[in-house]
């Protein structure tokens, strides 16, 4: 992947030499160590989008802050050395939101770009027809994750200053989504299993096109269930030709990319949480260790431990205690500045742990959250670890609400249920051995604990918000709770938020937009019912 982006950064200087009267001008200036478009490996910007676009949502950018605790998946009292969390935990302000809210629509149009390139210099290419097709579904997977977060964005002119588009319009969320949903089905369809392959790929696919296929007709699957409240009949039509098309199967077709530390291809999740005071600061929420125990979810002992005693070794990684009984998750909107929303002061409140004085370390002291169940260092503070894009437990459960509603999509709801559950537990070996769950005990559970016709809705899409939330998953994890309204969840109410005390809807458009692009911009917040504001809906969370 190093390899990509420096090809990449030789790329970016085509185009910038001056006319010159000299007829021997390119001869004579042409720097020998430059890629040109026409010695530059195309194939090179797939590995470079990959990347971008799924660390799009991680860490600082935007989940781990966000919607993480927007959706009470974490908690944090966000008081200490980590007082950023208030943006998720509290709906307030803190000192840097500004830029934080920049990120998804800055790094998710740097991967769409990676995308565009690469299909510009593939499209006519008789050697990467399917390559052209991925870049294709890599910028419409891009995009999409934009729109989620923000509402109308910039698509049918954007990525095309080449083209003379500087300031591109924003398209409404209804007809960006119709479009790209018309564009998959066009390209998904005409990929060739027997045709070129891309020699650089950061999925786990390592090229195959007939686990690319799946991809794209799984992105179209969660692209029209999306639509399922604002526009049913698409919905129906596009989530039927998805699993026509053929979707994934079972977890070996998950789409990930694995973070590369060495390299500095850090999974941002990760990354956040090897800060001592994030790490001290972000735990499991209440509300998820609550479900977590009510199911008794096996994943719980895999993904939870309690701290052993002391500041010290709360902010470390050293293992904690993993037994299910011990796990307690941290009450969202609570701080410790000794007023009415100090924790302390609830009477649940389990008390601090003692600090560990000994003779290389006097200077210890009690950690107040130190009983409070943390996501397991091991697993979730790995650098390494993947970052999940989509998967097949998300594509199951999806089915199965589909075939609740009454989709044709080869399969009844709780049978597509079962294999969601089980895959959703199996997944959680991606984070490799300490992480993994067997087989045999995902499925005796997801059979232990079958779908309800009664409760089914519900169901399906409080498992899909724990897949995601053990996958570290934040942002789609929010965007299908806007969508499905399950879990239902109990908003904060701390003085000052900048929601009117409810769980924010999107994120405000970038601030530099009203500068940059401002007619374009203005005629975005116009369109708005609310304007650009934290509780303003996108068009298909109705």
């Amino acid at each position: 992947m190093k390899r990509t982006l420096i090809a990449f950064s030789l790329l970016i200087g085509i185009g910038l030499l001056q006319v010159s009267c000299s007829k021997n001008f390119d001869d004579i200036n042409t720097d020998p160590n430059k890629a040109t478009e026409s010695s530059f490996d195309p194939q090179l910007l797939l590995p470079s989008s990959q990347f971008t676009y799924a660390n799009s949502t991680y860490g600082y950018n935007s989940g781990i802050l966000f919607q993480s605790m927007w959706v009470q998946i974490l908690a944090s009292t966000s008081t200490g050395g980590a007082n950023y969390y208030s943006n998720g935990d509290k709906y307030r302000i803190s000192s840097n939101t500004n830029s934080y809210v920049q990120s998804v629509w800055r790094e998710g149009y740097k991967a769409a770009s990676y995308a565009y390139e690469m299909e510009r210099q593939t499209k006519n290419n008789p050697l990467y027809p399917n390559v052209s097709k991925i870049a294709v579904i890599m910028q419409i997977q891009s995009i999409a994750t934009i729109s989620d977060v923000y509402g109308n964005v910039p698509y049918s002119q954007a990525l095309k200053a080449k083209d003379g588009f500087f300031t591109p319009k924003y398209d409404s969320q209804e007809t960006l989504y119709k479009a790209m949903l018309s564009k998959l089905d066009s390209v998904v369809s005409k990929l060739d299993v027997a045709g070129d392959k891309p020699a650089y790929d950061a999925f786990s696919y390592e090229g195959d096109i007939a686990k690319w296929k799946k991809y794209g007709y799984s992105l179209m699957l969660k692209l029209a269930m999306r639509l399922v409240k604002a526009d049913p009949t698409t919905a129906k039509t596009y989530a039927e030709k998805a699993v026509a098309g053929g979707v994934f199967t079972s977890v070996e077709d998950d789409a990930y990319v694995m973070g590369d530390q060495p390299n500095n291809y850090s999974n941002g999740n990760a990354s956040a949480l090897i800060v001592p005071a994030d790490r001290y600061e972000v735990r499991w929420s209440k509300t998820f260790i609550d479900y977590l125990k009510a199911t008794n979810d096996i994943r719980l002992s895999k993904v939870s431990e309690v701290p052993p005693n002391g500041l010290h070794a709360n902010e470390s990684a050293v293992r904690g205690d993993t037994t299910i009984a011990k796990q307690l998750g941290l009450p969202n909107g609570y701080d410790l500045n000794g007023g009415a929303t100090d924790l302390t002061k609830r009477t649940d409140y389990p008390g601090s742990t003692p600090a560990v004085i000994t003779p290389k370390d006097t200077t210890d002291q009690p950690a107040v959250l130190g009983k409070y169940s943390r996501p397991t260092a091991l697993i979730y503070s790995d650098r390494n670890s993947p970052l999940f894009v989509l998967t097949y437990a998300e594509v199951a459960l999806l089915l199965a609400e589909a075939a609740e509603r009454g989709y044709t999509v080869g399969g009844t709801a709780a049978d597509f249920y079962k294999k969601g559950v089980s895959a959703g537990i199996q997944s959680l070996a991606k984070f490799g051995a300490s992480a993994t769950i067997t087989a045999a005990a995902a499925d005796a559970y997801a059979n232990a604990h079958p779908l309800n016709s009664g409760t089914a809705l519900q169901q399906i899409n409080e498992q899909y918000w724990v897949v995601n939330g053990t996958l570290f998953n934040f942002v789609e994890a929010w965007s299908n709770w806007r969508r499905s309204g399950y879990p239902v969840l109990t908003p904060i109410d701390y003085t000052g938020n900048f929601s009117n005390s409810t769980i924010p809807r999107r994120e405000p458009y970038p601030s530099n937009e009203a500068t940059q692009n401002p007619q374009s911009y203005q005629d975005a917040v116009k369109s708005l019912t609310g304007g650009d504001t934290w509780t303003t809906r996108v068009w298909w969370d109705q």
